[in-house]
């Protein structure tokens, strides 16, 4: 038994680091990229769509990412995930174009969200329940702090402009080896016409047991993408300086990393949809503030402080709460509907932000918290029970 259990131990540590190593990637790209293409004159407009690809490839391999996983289990399609991710990271040194850089994102979209499905999958199905919200909640610790850590790589780009690239590949080929210490698994599955129909029919089953949980994972990569990407054309126009922008946007980061395991805690000891509720509140109360003072740098920096510690471990709780809801049969599913509700919340994010800053500028904090409050409602309505 104890054997067993080291084994368990090992292998969630491992596929921590594999994702913490992932969100790196991610963070440092974002950021990197968009310096490079504005150092060369590249286009806002140009330079924002670029930016989509990531997600763009996410949404365009996710129906078909089960399948593998359910043929060949989690090991492959971690190692191939990695694989496709390591290969282009190395690729953007080559060929400096837009296009081809957008073909590269769009290709680490695709691998990242392989690696993310397959890790999540396999924490969620494997933790027993009583820890699972602690789990999930170290898992989205990980890929955050990788995030917040990532850009402050971007500096080796005046070294030399590949250099960061290659930093991130050492990375990930360090992270992408320790794959093979592990015994490969494979997810939980029924006979029946659910669980071998097609995706679509399995994600209608998922998504009315557990939409309420999808809800979580949406409302992070609202907040995440918009924040990142419009909230410095916001502060700008209300004569924030650059420098207070560059603290405001990582105190939500600081304030989610802080949270994310206390809050995963107390939901595996008061149950996912309270604290869910706490925390869709406490950021309607947070960026209220914020839109409130919206030309004062230190109350939206304290408010975005307060909304992370809130609403930073929304996409970390969605996860737990859709593992309570859906049975385990249908958990690969539901792994793969949290990964495209958290990337159509992404792409929403700056469309939707952009839209309220060209037509209401002055509302633009307050989008946040009619999201938030909307959300806060519709998980009021939701469904209580837990999966069979």
């Amino acid at each position: 038994m104890e054997a067993a259990e080291q084994k368990m131990r090992h292998r969630f540590w491992v596929l921590v680091i594999i994702v913490s190593i992932s969100g790196f990637s991610q963070g440092m790209l974002l950021p990197l990229i968009s310096s490079i293409f504005e150092r060369d004159g590249i286009s806002s407009t140009l330079n924002g769509l670029n930016a989509t690809g990531l997600y763009i490839g996410t949404l365009l391999v996710s129906p078909f990412m089960e399948a593998p996983l359910r043929k060949f289990g989690y090991k492959p399609v971690i190692i191939a995930g990695g694989l496709v991710v390591l290969v282009s990271l190395l690729s953007f040194p080559v060929w400096k174009s837009v296009v081809f850089w957008f073909v590269l994102r769009l290709l680490i979209g695709i691998g990242d969200h392989a690696l993310h499905f397959a890790t999540q999958t396999w924490v969620t199905s494997s933790v027993p329940p009583e820890r699972l919200g602690r789990s999930i909640s170290i898992y989205g610790l990980s890929v955050g702090a990788g995030f917040a850590v990532g850009p402050m790589f971007v500096p080796l780009v005046s070294v030399f402009e590949g250099l960061p690239f290659i930093v991130s590949a050492g990375l990930t080929l360090t992270a992408w080896a320790l794959v093979f210490t592990l015994r490969n698994d494979f997810p939980e599955t029924a006979v029946g016409a659910v669980s071998e129909g097609r995706f679509f029919k399995r994600a209608k089953t998922t998504v009315a047991a557990a939409w309420v949980a999808l809800l979580g994972p949406l409302a992070y990569g609202f907040l995440e993408s918009s924040l990142n990407a419009m909230f410095p054309v916001f502060a700008l126009r209300n004569g924030i300086p650059l420098t207070m922008v560059s603290l405001i946007i990582p105190s939500f980061a600081i304030g989610g990393i802080l949270s994310q395991v206390p809050l995963g805690i107390l939901s595996d000891r008061i149950g996912r949809r309270p604290v869910l509720l706490i925390a869709l509140g406490g950021g309607v109360g947070a960026f209220t503030t914020a839109a409130v003072f919206n030309t004062a740098a230190l109350v939206i920096m304290a408010a975005f402080f307060v909304g992370g510690i809130f609403c930073g471990s929304l996409f970390s709780l969605g996860v737990a709460y859709m593992s309570d809801l859906t049975p385990k049969t249908l958990l690969a599913t539901g792994n793969l509907l949290c990964g495209i509700f958290f990337s159509f919340g992404s792409l929403a994010g700056p469309i939707l932000g952009g839209w309220v800053l060209e037509t209401m500028q002055g509302s633009y904090l307050y989008l946040f918290s009619a999201i938030l409050g909307t959300l806060f409602l519709l998980t009021l309505r939701g469904k209580k029970q837990t999966a069979s």
